[in-house]
């Protein structure tokens, strides 16, 4: 006699619902219903979008009733025109963007920020005996055009370097590899790899460590959204925050590593790897208001730091409504801390 099925409805850990199946008899089968949901990237598959890749192969957006269309970015993408023009529901973007929207009155919002630590870094050469930022000063450094309005202000003002110091980064390595005496800005977990991969002996200086505060792969979405689909924003986040605290353990990411490969033919296991064990070490996600209130944390109290530097930098002008940046809403349930 042939087994039939029954559905049963499932409270979801987020607190919303969705249809799964449980085998009763007497009944017929019907597939669990999903909530799509667009999310942006801000460049091609890599390790440190680890987190959303797991969320989307173990299943965890699926459990949490959204199916999960993940769009890798590129460079002939800007993720925040996607989101303004209604073409994303949701992007990976960063502080200084949230604090862009409120400039411009738009009604978008960060609601919550993956990476505790900004991965920005300035790189030298081991052979320089450069051991800190202090070291640099007077020094020329390599710093791209995005960068002299975001992180650059921070330097001159934290460490007196000026802007004679600034030479073009064009996002290319040979001028680094060419000169021994070099500085040039990175991320922690890509440009010194490839520097030792093309034999230099990098020397990584983390700004976060010298005390900058912006958070990173931030969750950016549409006020309207927030208004309108509490439940599903608060699903999405919260698969999004378990996804990212079992990537970070490092065990069982095995089908995210494979998905990641799969849109990005450029992305070798060996330095999948270098990523992720430079995020664990750094403690890119995990640190910070992270430790304590779970992975993509946020307060007050540090957006009211980096967006007082930024304007006392003349990056932002005096009497922006912060609060509009971002919510609070959803992140800090403690996701994935013991």
């Amino acid at each position: 006699m042939g087994t039939k099925y029954v559905i049963q409805r499932r409270a979801l850990l987020a607190g919303g619902t969705a249809l799964s199946l449980v085998a009763v008899p007497g009944a017929r089968v019907s597939a669990q219903v999903l909530d799509k949901v667009s999310f942006q990237t801000d460049w091609r598959a890599q390790a440190e979008h680890g987190g959303y890749y797991q969320a989307v192969a173990a299943g965890i957006y699926r459990r949490y009733g959204i199916d999960c269309d993940l769009r890798q970015g590129g460079p002939m993408q800007n993720p925040a025109q996607l989101l303004v023009g209604g073409r994303a529901d949701m992007i990976m973007s960063n502080p200084f963007q949230a604090l862009n929207y409120v400039r411009e009155n738009l009604p978008f919002l960060c609601i919550g920020a993956i990476f505790q630590k900004d991965p920005m870094i300035l790189m030298s050469h081991e052979e320089a005996g450069i051991a800190g930022f202090e070291g640099m000063r007077g020094k020329p450094i390599m710093i791209s055009a995005a960068g002299r309005v975001t992180h650059w202000p921070f330097l001159r003002s934290r460490f007196g370097f000026t802007d004679a110091q600034i030479r073009p980064y064009t996002f290319n390595l040979q001028p680094f590899m060419a000169d021994k005496g070099a500085i040039q800005q990175g991320m922690v977990s890509s440009e010194p790899f490839a520097a030792m991969q093309a034999g230099a002996r990098p020397r990584v200086h983390l700004l976060a460590d010298a005390g900058y505060e912006a958070y990173n792969t931030t969750i950016d979405i549409s006020a309207r959204m927030v208004a309108e689909k509490r439940d599903l924003v608060q699903r999405f986040v919260d698969a999004t925050v378990e996804g990212w605290t079992e990537y970070m353990k490092g065990a069982d990411i095995g089908a995210a590593n494979a998905l990641i490969q799969s849109q990005n033919a450029e992305m070798p296991a060996e330095k999948m790897a270098y990523g992720l064990r430079v995020m664990q070490e750094r403690k890119i996600v995990t640190d910070n208001e992270a430790a304590t209130l779970g992975v993509g944390a946020m307060t007050h109290e540090r957006w009211d730091r980096f967006y007082a530097t930024m304007r006392d930098n003349g990056v932002y002008p005096a009497g922006l409504d912060l609060r509009r940046a971002y919510s609070l809403d959803f992140v800090n349930r403690r996701i994935g801390v013991a």
